[in-house]
């Protein structure tokens, strides 16, 4: 089973929340990041600009600002609410590397 459709849906629940919060576009302006996601089986990319997620593509992009590490199982119960950000990551099963501001942009997904 791909996590893909579960991604998409974390893709659109953002941009409609960008959309209503004034103060979320605020912050995000200006803001142009590439972001990879690494699922070990699985690998996704999307870029952020103007306040926007594009769509999520297969593959790698090149020289991603953003790296997300984890796996489908941990991301589904990210997207579901069985397992908390932090427990995931405490638990190394949810690894980010980019600077500190990107890693803490990230929260707003979830």
């Amino acid at each position: 089973m791909t996590v893909k459709p579960v991604l998409d849906e974390v893709i659109s629940k953002f941009n409609e929340k960008v959309e209503k919060d004034a103060a979320l576009r605020k912050e995000l302006e200006g803001v142009n990041k590439k972001i990879q996601v690494d699922l070990g089986c699985e690998q996704y990319c999307f870029t952020l600009n103007a306040c926007k997620v594009d769509k999520l593509n297969e593959g790698t992009i090149e020289c991603p600002d953003v790296i997300i590490i984890s796996d489908p199982e941990t991301v589904i119960k990210l997207r579901s609410g069985e397992m908390k950000p932090m427990k995931a990551w405490a638990l190394k099963k949810l690894r980010v590397k980019g600077s500190i501001e990107d890693v803490l942009r990230l929260r707003k997904f979830f």
